[in-house]
């Protein structure tokens, strides 16, 4: 199986993100999760320093600038998605990789929140 670290500019973008009010609360994860051709789309017009800032794991022994090496997807490439975040903190938990659920789940808390739910 394999073993994540948490991407820090990740966390650090979707703060920003959170902050700015760039974000969606109420989406379907599963229509709107960036596919692969959206990730190609999206690596056609940006780098993959940005491409990386979207996904909160970095797989462990996966080479940089390659798509293997990022993983957990908590946006559409535009805004935070809460059921990004949600969808995020399942999966990390689901397989137990702990450092990524835990810091999915601290950016929901935070965007909750900055969103006024309680």
């Amino acid at each position: 199986m394999a073993r994540y670290d948490v991407n820090p500019a990740a966390v650090e973008q979707a703060k920003r993100l959170i902050a700015g009010r760039q974000y969606v609360l109420d989406s379907d994860w599963g229509e709107v999760q960036p596919d692969a051709e959206a990730g190609n789309a999206f690596l056609d017009r940006h780098s993959w320093e940005d491409y990386a800032a979207w996904h909160l794991g970095l797989t462990e022994g996966a080479h940089d600038g390659t798509k293997a090496r990022y993983a957990f997807v908590y946006g559409d490439f535009r805004r935070v998605h809460r059921s990004g975040l949600i969808a995020c903190v399942y999966r990390a938990a689901q397989w137990r990789h702990k450092v990524v659920e835990l810091a999915a789940h601290d950016l929901l808390q935070e965007l909750d929140r900055a969103a006024g739910i309680e």
